[in-house]
This record gives C-alpha cells, sequence and structure tokens, in this order.
C-alpha cells in the first residue's frame, strides 16, 4: 500500500519507509516549531502539514543529491546521529547527513532544499544568492593570494 509520505523509490534499501517518516516527522516539528517562534521566519498562514509536505517534495526533488553541490547524500545516515558519540568521535563522519534548508529563509514562502548538513552548516541564514556572494569571495581571494 502506498502511504503519502513513502520514502522516493531512489532510496532504495538505504532508509525504510517507518526511518523516513519518523525522519520526515521530526524534520516537520523542529522547523515548525523554530519558525513559528521566531518572527523573521514566521510565514502567514502555514500549518504542520503545509510543512510535512513541502519536505516532502523537496526530498523528491532532490533525487537524493545535495541542492547546491549535486553530490549524492548518504541516506543511511538518517536517525543515527547521536549527540554524545558525535562529541567523542567527531561530527566528520556526519558531514553527508541530509538536512532541510530554507532555500530563502527571507522570502516568507516555504521553499525547502535538501542539502548535506556541512552544506547547511556553510549556508545557515543566506539566501542563495548570498551563499554564492560569499563564495565567489573565497575563490576570488585564494586565486589572488595562493597560499604555498
Amino acid at each position: 500500500m502506498q502511504h503519502q509520505y513513502s520514502p522516493p523509490a531512489f532510496l532504495g534499501q538505504d532508509c525504510s519507509p517507518e526511518l523516513y517518516r519518523k525522519w520526515l516527522e521530526q524534520k516537520t516539528g523542529k522547523l515548525y516549531r523554530r519558525d513559528t517562534r521566531n518572527k523573521r521566519r514566521k510565514i502567514p498562514n502555514t500549518t504542520r502539514a503545509c510543512y510535512k509536505k513541502a519536505i516532502h517534495e523537496a526530498v523528491k526533488k532532490s533525487e537524493g543529491k545535495d541542492a547546491y553541490t549535486g553530490k549524492k547524500l548518504n541516506w543511511k545516515l538518517l536517525g543515527r546521529y547521536r549527540n554524545e558519540k558525535a562529541k567523542k568521535e567527531g561530527k566528520q563522519k556526519f558531514k553527508e547527513l541530509p538536512t532541510v534548508d530554507h532555500y530563502s529563509p527571507k522570502s516568507g514562502k516555504l521553499d525547502f532544499r535538501i542539502c548535506a548538513w556541512y552544506v547547511n552548516d556553510c549556508k545557515s541564514d543566506l539566501t542563495f544568492k548570498e551563499l554564492l556572494d560569499f563564495c565567489k569571495a573565497i575563490l576570488k581571494y585564494e586565486k589572488h593570494h595562493r597560499r604555498r
């Protein structure tokens, strides 16, 4: 039986339907709570259901890849991150963990992208254009000030 929020076919054996729905529910709850408590992020007339649908659509649209780098995400990492363990072992092995990003957090729209955790950390609250401008500045600096 096809569930409304069944994992997309590209996830194959990387993620069970139960784990995918649990992850989707957790991401929905976290983003919805954060956004509705933050005046800058609050989007009028949105519900938890709107968030869930938008996140699920972003996952399907991603085809399993990071929206900003095009690299394949490690969907096997869903549900495996534990704060205490990561502090001891380092977060590096979770850098390709799929997460949800507000594509343009200041737009007032539910527009999500799926990306790697480390990419989301870099992007933070930047819009996509702001992220591109930032990356261009880094590349320009690197080109002109190569360190040997």
